[in-house]
């Protein structure tokens, strides 16, 4: 995971706002970081190495410097976009999934979320155009908040950035806990602070002019299709489409693990990935019925997994 934030408007001592804005998210990006700020434009990230290692720093341009990308997430088709939007003429100064994103703004506008495989929270500065793109993937993996407060446009992976803004003043949103103490959680894309939102999954958002325009680029499809298959061929598809998914995820420059909770289907994908580290965590000591750690040592006895576990009792950390 990555840190991204900024802000868009006039602002007093704007670097040292920025600056104050990403030390709050410093945790999500301890690798490097990057500013970028002209005009009344700051944008701010934090960043967390996966791909392209040397090359990958962000914040990242296109040709000739109009178009600025801060990123959180990772696309997984990142290499057949390249190709594609090398062949249209683009020219990529780096390795890094980012630059696709970049490059794909440039040739299809809006029209790239379309084309994008993978879990992504951005914002693109087009300075030509005086206008902010943000997006946010379709399962809403990555996370995306925004405020409008004192005439300026703030946003940030985590509510405790934009509540670092000179400006902001606290309090409860009334409704939003309604929601939490009849169903534990909020359906609103309003947080818990008055005044600053969630960007939903699949949909992006243009500031331009201090106008500010939401849309939903993504509906899933949930209805179930005609398929002339029995069930041994569907067993191979939905095998299939798994491994698929796997490849992709194994995309990257650094070493990949994963969660392990002894369920069958974290036991299946940690199976697929082969001889990757396992991580779980157990509750309340080896014993307690919620502790999966037994379970998914079970797992280690078949496969060749790496696997590390840690038990928090509850009774120690009380």
């Amino acid at each position: 995971m990555c840190g991204i934030c900024g802000f868009i408007g006039k602002k007093e001592n704007r670097a040292a706002v920025l600056a104050d804005m990403m030390d709050a998210i410093r945790h999500r990006g301890p690798d490097s970081d990057g500013i970028y700020q002209k005009d009344n434009v700051s944008l701010g990230f934090c960043r967390l190495s996966i791909i392209d290692l040397e090359g990958g720093n962000q914040p990242i341009f296109n040709e000739d410097g109009t178009i600025c990308l801060v990123f959180n997430g990772e696309i997984y088709n990142y290499r057949e976009l390249r190709e594609e939007l090398e062949q249209r003429g683009h020219i990529f100064s780096t390795v890094s999934d980012s630059e696709t994103l970049i490059h794909g703004y440039e040739e299809y506008g809006e029209g790239v979320l379309q084309r994008l495989r993978g879990m992504f929270a951005f914002t693109i500065w087009d300075s030509k155009k005086k206008r902010l793109f943000a997006a946010r993937d379709f399962f809403g993996i990555k996370p995306f908040y925004y405020a409008e407060i004192e005439g300026c446009f703030v946003f940030a992976s985590e509510i405790k950035s934009i509540l670092r803004f000179p400006g902001y003043q606290k309090k409860v949103n009334e409704k939003a806990l309604e929601q939490y103490l009849a169903f534990q959680y909020s359906a609103l894309n309003e947080s818990f602070f008055e005044g600053i939102y969630r960007l939903d999954p699949g949909h992006f958002l243009v500031y331009e002019n201090k106008n500010l325009n939401i849309q939903r680029y993504f509906t899933p499809d949930l209805a179930p299709q005609d398929v002339d298959m029995d069930e041994n061929e569907m067993v191979k598809e939905l095998e299939n489409v798994l491994e698929h998914s796997l490849k992709r995820h194994m995309i990257s420059d650094v070493e990949v693990g994963t969660f392990l909770s002894g369920g069958i289907d974290s036991n299946y994908l940690a199976a697929g990935l082969g001889k990757v580290k396992s991580f779980t965590v157990g509750f309340g000591g080896e014993d307690n019925r919620y502790s999966e750690i037994k379970y998914a040592g079970e797992l280690k006895e078949i496969y060749p997994l790496e696997s590390y576990s840690k038990i928090n009792n509850f009774s120690e950390s009380q």
